[in-house]
This record gives structure tokens, C-alpha cells and sequence, in this order.
């Protein structure tokens, strides 16, 4: 058996491999039935993302409260920045380094039924989670419906706001929990390299995903990086986050192809989170013995390229490949028992 060692504030405290989380998004209409299950079905629990609830919960609305110069039209269901000089100036007076700011109610409905749940409650770890800042200033635009990444000053006020959020959040589970863990929800880096983001430079990726690793550290907290596709991995493992976190089902075998920096990032520390479990209509065909064999696969040509299974064994933990927040509850229900399963085979 082997244990991640996590210093802490406290003491030292153990992370077993193969410990399950989940990504953000769930289906459910009602908070509390979401959050109770994601405080059943993981061992290390996080705050449901509800996008069916409203559309101030969908990924980029959720986290662009705040943002100055934002325009919102809750009829067309639409978001999008008309530049305003006199908010960007209120927004630099009150965001400065190291502010926080709050996440309200009506933007996440999930994590304030999650916040009663566990106000009576101590946990090792709690999980939290943004939108990171390449999938948030590409996915937001300008009235002419221009990526907001194209405009320096928007790109870096984005980024100032989603460090700001992650703050407050690994302030508010702290409470619960010894050690908080922040997710840096990335989908879109699975697309950069090709012509639809012309212009998205590996440098400012790095730099921007880099940044809140950083702020998020700096707190106290573990940060981790999901990206539900393929993606550069040495780019995302060099830019100190603690946990990279991808859609392993489809991908797992990417890891291989950069062999030399995966056990570089290990060996110092890192974690790898193997989305193993499919977050689509195809886990009505898997269980639990067809993904370990999945994984036992999968192990077994990592090592072959070069990567020791028993480093690689030793810094994973388990998560479904994306969030569920498309899919049925009812298959929402199998992604997450397939993994509390796949889990108790794997140990």
C-alpha cells in the first residue's frame, strides 16, 4: 500500500492512492439532493455545480459576477463586456493583490446547500473549483463577439477576479476542512494549438494557469488542473500545480509520450487524477471490472514508455472524466458508483 504525505498546518496527514473526487457539474434541480450526494459518493467531497438550475450557474456565467464592464441578459441567457472605464477603475481599487471575493447564492446554488451540510462537520480535504482563466477570457466576449483574451487589460483583470474567487473559497472550506483543494476547470486547452485560437500563445497559457496556481498556494491550498481532453502535459506540469486531472478513458495513454517530465512532475510531488470513469452515455456499457482493466492497461504502457508503475501508483487518485452536468441523474448516479466500486477493486 502506498500514502501521499501532505503537510499541514496541524501535523502531516495521508491522502491514500486511488482516493476518489469529482469534477463540478451535476444535473440535479434541487442543491441539496446534489450535495448530499457529492458528500456520500467521494472521499474527498466537493460543492456541486448546478447549470440546470440557472444560467448564472453555467462556466463562464458562474464566475464573471464582479467582472467590470460585464453585460448580462438573463432573457437571451447571454453575457458579454462593453468596455467601461470608470468600473475598470472601481474594480482596480477594490481587487487588489490578494483580495477575495465572494461567490453569491444566486450564482451557485449547489455550494451554499453544500456550506449547510458540513457546517457540523470536519473533513481531511474539501473541494472547490474555477473556471480557469484561458477557458474564461476565450469563452467570454466583447459586443462584437470578440474572446475577451484578446484584450490585455480584460485577460488580466479576469485573471485578478478568478484568483480573488479562489481565495474565498479556500477561506470558507477551511472552516470544514484541513486542507482545501482548487481545481482549475480548463476544458479549451484540449483545443489551443490549431486555428480557432490563433494567437493564444503557449507562454501566456502557461503564464496565466501559472498565476493561479500561485495565488492559490499561497493560501495554504492544493491546486489542481482539469482539462476534459488531450493537452499538452509538460505545459500544464511546469506551472506548479499539485494535481493534473484529465479524461484518463479516452487519453490515458498520452502521459506516455512525455515520459521523462510525468516522472519528473511525480517524483517531486505531483498527483495524477485519472478521470477513468466516462462521463457519457457510454458508462451505461462499463462497469467496474471493465474499467480496471482499463487501468491496469493503462499502467502497464506507461511503464513500458518509461514511467515506474509503482511511482505512477502511488501519486494517483480516481475521479469520472469530466463533470456530469449533462447527462440524466439516473446516469449521473452509475458515473459515481462505478467509481466507488472501481475504487474498492483497485485497493
Amino acid at each position: 500500500m502506498y500514502y501521499l504525505w501532505v503537510t499541514m498546518g496541524d501535523g502531516q496527514s495521508q491522502i491514500k492512492p486511488m482516493s476518489t473526487t469529482g469534477i463540478g457539474s451535476l444535473p440535479h434541480m434541487r442543491a441539496s439532493d446534489a450535495a448530499a450526494l457529492c458528500l456520500e459518493s467521494f472521499d474527498i467531497p466537493f460543492w456541486p455545480q448546478l447549470p440546470n438550475v440557472s444560467f448564472t450557474e453555467q462556466m463562464i456565467p458562474q464566475y464573471a459576477e464582479g467582472l467590470p464592464s460585464l453585460k448580462v441578459d438573463p432573457e437571451r441567457r447571454s453575457i458579454w463586456v462593453e468596455r467601461n472605464e470608470e468600473e475598470m477603475a472601481r474594480f482596480y481599487e477594490s481587487v487588489a493583490e490578494r483580495s477575495r471575493v465572494a461567490i453569491s447564492k444566486e450564482s451557485a446554488h449547489g455550494l451554499y446547500a453544500f456550506l449547510e451540510k458540513v457546517k457540523t462537520r470536519r473533513f481531511p480535504f474539501l473541494k472547490g473549483q474555477i473556471t480557469g482563466p484561458v477557458t474564461f477570457t476565450l469563452g467570454l466576449v466583447d459586443r462584437e463577439g470578440k474572446p475577451i483574451y484578446y484584450d490585455e487589460e480584460m485577460r488580466e483583470i479576469s485573471l485578478m477576479l478568478l484568483q480573488a474567487k479562489a481565495r474565498w473559497q479556500v477561506d470558507i472550506l477551511s472552516a470544514f476542512a484541513h486542507k482545501v483543494i482548487i481545481f482549475i476547470d480548463e476544458p479549451i486547452l484540449s483545443a489551443l494549438g490549431g486555428t480557432t485560437y490563433m494567437g493564444v500563445s503557449p507562454e501566456e497559457t502557461h503564464r496565466l494557469l501559472a498565476e493561479c496556481a500561485r495565488a492559490i498556494r499561497e493560501v495554504g491550498a492544493l491546486s489542481g488542473i482539469h482539462c476534459c481532453g488531450r493537452a499538452e502535459w509538460p505545459l500544464v506540469m511546469k506551472t506548479g500545480v499539485d494535481i493534473l486531472n484529465f479524461d484518463a478513458y479516452e487519453f490515458g495513454f498520452t502521459l506516455g509520450i512525455y515520459p521523462e517530465e510525468t516522472k519528473e512532475y511525480l517524483s517531486r510531488g505531483g498527483y495524477i487524477a485519472w478521470g477513468i470513469v466516462p462521463t457519457s452515455e457510454v458508462v451505461r456499457n462499463e462497469d467496474d471490472l471493465s474499467l480496471a482493466r482499463l487501468f491496469r492497461e493503462t499502467m502497464e504502457s506507461l511503464a513500458k514508455s518509461g514511467i515506474p508503475e509503482d511511482l505512477l501508483l502511488s501519486r494517483s487518485l480516481l475521479t469520472p472524466s469530466c463533470g456530469t452536468g449533462s447527462l440524466s441523474v439516473e446516469d449521473t448516479l452509475k458515473v459515481f458508483q462505478t467509481l466507488m466500486r472501481l475504487k474498492e477493486g483497485l485497493t
